[in-house]
């Protein structure tokens, strides 16, 4: 190992050597460039222009880069190219991509830089900009640094419209309030072209197919002087005009919105269309032809099918096309029909394509060609994973899936899963604990109900019937059988809000403890021991989900998911009908053996997400959940119940270590079966995301992190078992853990391995300090203090 480390130092060593000695004699290294941004601009929108500034499209010579502080990799270009090094270890070190040219300082680019940095900011509305270059050369090698000063940007002050077509004005108008052009917003002709993209899809999307953005333009003066026509190209001479402005604190400027004619006639107008016939092929392969003259074709009331065979219900194809022949075109409506006909979850491919009718006038037919994918699917999923508390785990599961049963679009889901822990004892394996079980669930692409409830386009409606089983067993310790079954609805109210409805949930949960674990564990806690009572858990739960991730919102956005959760309204209803039925005899309780859970259980969770930049973001969450018993019920199910710590929740505490508040379990049986749970939890979470570098060609992305979490669960009640376990305001400080830590992930585009470190900054079962601050405890140069402190968390996918 000494070997190849020295070998690594000299490398690079050699590798910081200079790099110059193989130029030409008039020829300089060009090693680095700084952007120095001045104006009267705030620091975040300077760091934005210093960012856009240093990008590739306009610093058009960018520097070598560095790798430990070298230039490796062009020292590694002259190794082959100039030493002309040839041996099966320079061969095996000299692969392509490890190599880089030299960058040789260029003063015409440095020109061209400027010139482009200079349009970019005019293109930003600061037309007083000013970009300089200042190349200083030292041994051959070339630094330059680009003063920018971006004075002042021109805002918007009165926006005018000029629509000789009186139906596009009042098209326009209606839709006035999403103009992206709006009174004392900084100019920028990214919001220009913007803006000419939505006008064209609100002008389409009201039935006018051939309205094209061309017919676009915008007319931006200052003091009544017209300066430029199309904003594609609008600096020409532009610095000049404005110079009467620059005494101005915030000098402004007026925008006319011009939407011409077509210009194929000087007394034309843009005609709107209609949907004429509607043509859809459920089966087309790929290369179809969709003049087959062995298509079977069936004409229906709004549709004309044409198909070698039934792949869907003519009925239920025929709701899921949104379109309708006499409907004016819609630009929104065939984006709706696409989704739509996607949702159903049979086809692979979905294509709509519009053609003028040659029989009537401004009339469209609308022709779809749907590729099917394949009816059924079988999977086999094998997983490996290490935790904490087992040495090694493994499982199995097994997936089927039909996707259109009786052709009506209907899917069939299966599931058997089982697994596996073992731990590692100094001569044998030793079984820790056992897992199976199974699932079913039928889902359709509807409301199944007996009436009709009016849906949108968006809606994509599902109702879904789920029924499964699991087994859980550890040894010596419990066996957990649990069966459920729902009932429920899910559906998208619009683009960014989905609701999960189930009025209908029944779990039952079996547990049969070892009499060893029950007497020496279970019974001296009351909280656990009813924790661990068999519960019979009946309810309905309502679930709301808000996210506007996409391309509207690309440099933050939002996800928010709110939960209720009740149990044992319905079921007491049905306990006491039977209960008065058999005259008081028996009722569900008495037949079942096993009580009913009553409980109302609320979840908040809501994250936030910035881009940083292209390579960086931030993401930040908060949460808050409760669950509240009732009536006979005094603790939550253990199924139900919250814990903290973990890899998707505080890093720097095992999982179910942590709580509930300042209590710490200290006993024999806590250090191997950690389980701490609550009634109640808050948790923040905030985490540096950041890449590192690309592998294997590019197919891997390796990122980094950084994270700080805190937060804890607590009990509602007192708990005399448990000191300081209950939840109370004034202590809520003291309470609250804190850990922060630093973490690795392997992005391989399907699917992200994440490796985190966490360690604790504040520890609310910490004496020593008044709150819990744990920093001063911190001994980092100690193995023993380190395995027992930092956390290693081994995770598939974000925690959040």
């Amino acid at each position: 190992m000494l070997r190849y480390l020295l070998l690594l130092v000299g490398i690079l060593a050699l590798g910081a050597c200079s790099n110059t000695k193989y130029l030409q004699q008039d020829q300089t290294l060009y090693i680095n460039s700084t952007v120095d941004v001045k104006g009267d601009i705030l620091n975040s929108e300077k760091q934005d222009i210093r960012s856009s500034l240093s990008s590739k499209s306009l610093m058009t010579q960018q520097p070598n880069k560095k790798l430990l502080t070298t230039r490796i990799k062009v020292w590694l270009f002259n190794q082959k190219y100039n030493e002309k090094k040839s041996s099966w270890f320079w061969n095996m070190v000299l692969s392509k991509r490890n190599l880089e040219a030299p960058v040789v300082y260029d003063s015409a680019k440095t020109k061209e830089s400027i010139a482009r940095m200079t349009s970019y900011l005019h293109n930003q509305g600061f037309f007083y900009a000013t970009v300089t270059a200042d190349a200083s050369e030292k041994r051959r090698k070339t630094s330059v640094t680009y003063a920018v000063n971006t004075g002042r940007n021109f805002v918007l002050d009165k926006i005018t419209y000029e629509v000789p077509d009186s139906n596009l004005l009042a098209i326009v108008q209606a839709n006035q309030n999403l103009s992206l052009l709006k009174k004392g917003i900084a100019y920028k002709s990214a919001t220009l072209s913007s803006e000419r993209e939505r006008l064209t899809r609100v002008i389409r999307d009201a039935g006018y197919y051939k309205f094209g953005r061309d017919a676009i333009e915008f007319e931006v003066d200052t003091l009544n002087k017209a300066l430029f026509r199309n904003s594609l190209n609008p600096f020409e001479g532009f610095v000049n005009i404005f110079a009467e402005n620059k005494g101005r604190e915030k000098p402004t400027m007026d925008v006319e919105v011009r939407i011409k004619n077509p210009e194929d006639s000087a007394n034309a107008t843009w005609q709107r269309y209609h949907i004429s016939q509607i043509y859809a092929y459920p089966d087309f392969p790929l290369n179809g032809n969709p003049n087959d003259s062995t298509l079977k074709e069936d004409k229906r009331k709004y549709i004309t099918i044409r198909s070698h065979q039934d792949v869907l219900k003519p009925k239920t194809l025929s709701k899921s096309i949104l379109l309708r022949p006499g409907e004016t075109y819609s630009l929104q409506q065939y984006n709706n029909t696409v989704n739509k006909l996607y949702d159903l979850g049979v086809w692979q491919f979905v294509t709509l394509q519009y053609k003028e009718n040659k029989d009537t006038a401004h009339a469209l037919d609308a022709y779809l060609f749907l590729t099917p994918r394949r009816k059924q699917e079988l999977g086999i999923n094998f997983e490996l994973s290490n935790s904490s508390d087992y040495t090694l785990g493994s499982g199995v599961s097994l997936n089927y899936r039909h996707i259109n049963l009786a052709k009506s679009a209907t899917q069939l889901s299966m599931s058997l899963n089982t697994g596996i822990e073992l731990v590692r004892l100094p001569d044998s394996w030793v079984l820790q604990s056992r897992e199976f079980g199974g699932e079913m669930s039928f889902t359709w692409p509807r409301f199944a109900l007996p009436f009709n409830i009016r849906q949108t386009a968006r809606s994509n409606v599902k109702t879904r019937l789920t029924f499964g089983a699991n087994y859980l067993s550890r040894v010596e310790k419990f066996d957990i059988t649990s069966i459920n079954l729902s009932y429920g609805y899910d559906w998208n109210e619009s683009l960014y809000k989905r609701w999960i409805v189930k009025p209908f949930t029944l779990n039952y949960v079996g547990v049969n403890l070892d009499p060893n674990f029950k007497a020496t564990t279970v019974d001296p806690n009351p909280y656990l021991k009813r924790s661990f009572e068999p519960a019979l858990i009946g309810g309905e739960s309502v679930s709301f989900i808000y996210s506007n991730n996409d391309l509207l919102h690309q440099r933050h956005y939002s996800y928010f998911r709110a939960n209720i959760e009740e149990s044992g309204l319905w079921l007491n209803g049905i306990n006491s009908l039977v209960d008065m039925a058999t005259g008081k005899k028996s009722n569900i309780e008495s037949l079942t053996k096993v009580n009913i859970s009553n409980f109302v259980k609320m979840e908040a969770d809501y994250r936030h997400y910035w881009r940083l930049g292209v390579h960086s973001g931030l993401a930040t969450r908060i949460y808050a959940g409760v669950g509240i018993p009732y009536s006979s019920s005094s603790v939550l199910p253990y199924v139900r119940q919250f814990t903290s710590g973990g890899p998707n929740s505080i890093r720097a505490f095992r999982l179910r270590t942590l709580g509930p508040g300042s209590y710490k379990d200290t006993s024999s049986a806590a250090q191997i079966f950690p389980d701490q749970t609550g009634d109640m939890k808050l948790e923040g979470n905030v985490e540096y995301r950041f890449d590192l570098l690309r592998m294997f060609g590019g197919t891997v992305n390796l990122k980094g992190a950084t994270f700080l979490d805190m937060g804890n669960i607590w009990m509602i009640k007192k708990d005399l078992t448990r000191p300081g376990s209950e939840f109370r305001f004034d202590q809520l400080y003291h309470d609250l853990a804190i850990g922060t830590g630093a973490g690795l992930r392997l992005d391989f585009s399907f699917f992200l391995i994440r490796l985190d470190w966490g360690i604790p900054l504040k520890v609310p079962y910490y004496t020593d300090s008044k709150n819990g601050w744990y920093v001063s405890e911190w001994d980092l140069g100690n193995g023993r203090w380190r395995r027992n402190n930092i956390i290693w968390n081994i995770a598939i996918g974000y925690p959040f």
